[in-house]
C-alpha cells in the first residue's frame, strides 16, 4: 500500500520561502499522481498543485499560480512544492495526496484522492 509523507513545514514571515516535501513509499512502481492540498483552519480543503509525472505535466490553482512551483522531480516519488513570496493568507497545513489506482491527476476535487499524508504546517506572518 502507498504510504505519503510530508515534510518540511515551518514558519516565515511574509514575502519568505519554503520546500515542502512528499515522499510516496511502500509501492515499487512509479507514483503517476502527487497533489498537494491545504487546508487554513476554519476554511474547506483547497487544491494547490499537482504534477502527472509520466510526462510531467503540472498544474496549479489560481491562488498560487506564479508563487508556487512543482520542480521537475529527480528522484522517484518524491516530489516537492516550491513556495515563495508567501502570504499570511498561505497559512494552512499541507498535505500531499495520491490514489490507491494509482490514477492521473485531473481535478482538485479532494474525495477523488484516498491516500493522504499525515500534513505538515505552514505558517506565514505578516
Amino acid at each position: 500500500h502507498v504510504h505519503l509523507e510530508e515534510s518540511g513545514g515551518g514558519s516565515v514571515q511574509g514575502g519568505g520561502s519554503l520546500r515542502l516535501s512528499c515522499v510516496a513509499s511502500g509501492i515499487s512502481y512509479p507514483q503517476n499522481c502527487l497533489i498537494w492540498f491545504r487546508q487554513a483552519p476554519g476554511k474547506e480543503r483547497e487544491g494547490v498543485a499537482f504534477i502527472n509525472t509520466p510526462v510531467d505535466y503540472t498544474r496549479y490553482a489560481d491562488s498560487v499560480k506564479g508563487r508556487f512551483t512543482i520542480p521537475l522531480p529527480t528522484t522517484q516519488n518524491t516530489v516537492h512544492l516550491e513556495m515563495t513570496n508567501l502570504k499570511p493568507d498561505d497559512t494552512a497545513v499541507y498535505y500531499c495526496a495520491t490514489t490507491s489506482a494509482n490514477r492521473w491527476c485531473d481535478t482538485f476535487n479532494e474525495n477523488d484522492f484516498d491516500v493522504w499524508g499525515q500534513g505538515t504546517q505552514v505558517t506565514v506572518s505578516s
